[in-house]
């Protein structure tokens, strides 16, 4: 027997259900969530997401669409209060690594040495490391030439950490070129590699020098 859910009891389940999840949730996963006899379309729940949306107008979290899925944030107009819950020291991130994340967002898919090469220094392995510790970048493939070098591109959880839905939404290089300091939203919800043959194993100078931390930024692990 076919089971009817009235739609605003629609929208309590899916609050809840994005309010208790540990990541974003797509329309499939929220789809999921009810069984072969209850009757819940994709044009509902995504009804129920709108008005949802709606609802957060002034309130001190929104409800925004990332490249996983939806979720609710903390507006940024709050967001200073708000991290004052978190007293650990902010993660810091040298700007060597911004410029290499940037050139993988921006020019990928690209290897480690086109990065070297259009940042004039080595890439430190830590580095790329680290960018694949956090589920930044990842390799996407090899490029056809001699030592088959590895391709590297970004990930879900990069656009998901920076509230992007597509690389398409990312700003244009002249817009971010002064930005030294990355500080995204707050999730209301913890936001959720492949073994490579290093060209280089460089750590140089240069590198290290540029290693120094320059911007602060606000780590999934102190989202709500």
């Amino acid at each position: 027997m076919l089971t009817m859910i009235e739609f605003p009891h629609l929208k309590r389940i899916v609050e809840a259900a994005l309010l208790a999840a540990a990541q974003p949730l797509s329309l499939a996963q929220l789809a999921a969530l009810f069984g072969e006899n209850e009757v819940v379309g994709h044009e509902e729940l995504a009804r129920a997401l709108e008005e949802l949306a709606t609802d957060c107008a002034e309130r001190g979290v929104e409800l925004v669409e990332v490249a996983s899925g939806f979720r609710y944030q903390v507006r940024q107009d709050v967001h200073p209060w708000v991290a004052r819950l978190w007293t650990e020291r902010q993660t810091k991130y040298s700007r060597a690594l911004l410029e290499t994340l940037a050139l993988i967002a921006y020019r990928q898919p690209i290897t480690r040495g086109e990065i070297e090469q259009i940042r004039g220094v080595a890439v430190s392995t830590n580095i790329i490391k680290t960018l694949e510790e956090r589920e930044w970048a990842r390799v996407v493939g090899y490029r056809d030439v001699p030592g088959k070098p590895a391709l590297y591109g970004t990930t879900k959880n990069f656009l998901d950490y920076f509230s992007l839905k597509s690389l398409d939404e990312l700003p244009a290089l002249s817009e971010i070129h002064e930005i030294e300091d990355f500080d995204p939203q707050l999730t209301l919800a913890p936001v959720a590699p492949a073994n490579v043959d290093e060209a280089t194993d460089a750590d140089n100078a240069a590198d290290d020098a540029a290693n120094e931390p320059v911007a602060d930024i606000q780590t999934p692990e102190q989202s709500a």
